[in-house]
């Protein structure tokens, strides 16, 4: 016999699953986000010591040049460096969430589908009409979902792409300008 109740709490199970695993998910690049910026810290307290015995070991105008050229180029390096693990952290984040939506879309959908399959075949006579309708609504919104997530992974490869651009851009910019600053010191 068809009981409602019994797919109902097998899909609400589903939810709960997945409700769980995108805590854990979510926990866990929480951390690692801690600990980037953790890192962060010990790095930006170094490059202050560091920079401290520089400037006090100064003695002329063109070691001042050499010197902010450098620390220039390193605080360039450190948050470029930053920027990427914060970057590869998101990425990875989306990534994950969006296999989790879609692995919970497929399931729910699945048990859609098997809940309207028995309804229909228990559906009293002359509801042909309605159970068309419920099916064509739930295949519709299923072929929306696949659009959706398809357009969603296009534009996460465009931007993934344009942000590995700018980075590796502004990598370059930095040192370049390192070069023409050193370049100006020789001069």
């Amino acid at each position: 016999m068809y009981n409602a109740t019994e797919q109902f709490a097998d899909i609400n199970k589903v939810g709960y699953d997945n409700a769980v695993k995108l805590a854990s998910m979510s926990l866990e690049k929480a951390e690692r986000f801690t600990k980037l910026n953790l890192q962060a810290a010990k790095v930006a307290l170094e490059q202050g010591v560091f920079t401290a015995n520089a400037v006090a070991g100064i003695k002329d105008v063109q070691e001042l040049a050499a010197v902010r050229a450098k620390l220039t180029e390193a605080g360039v390096q450190n948050a470029l460096g930053y920027s990427r693990g914060v970057y590869q952290i998101a990425s990875e984040a989306q990534a994950d969430f969006s296999e989790l939506a879609e692995e919970a879309w497929a399931s729910y959908t699945k048990g859609v589908a098997a809940w309207v399959e028995k309804a229909s075949k228990n559906a009293p006579a002359g509801s042909d009409f309605a159970v068309t309708a419920l099916k064509s609504t739930v295949a519709a919104t299923t072929a929306a979902f696949d659009q959706f997530s398809k357009a969603t992974k296009q534009v996460v490869s465009y931007a993934d792409a344009s942000v590995r651009a700018a980075s590796a851009t502004a990598a370059n910019v930095a040192k370049a300008t390192a070069k023409t600053t050193k370049g100006r010191k020789a001069s």
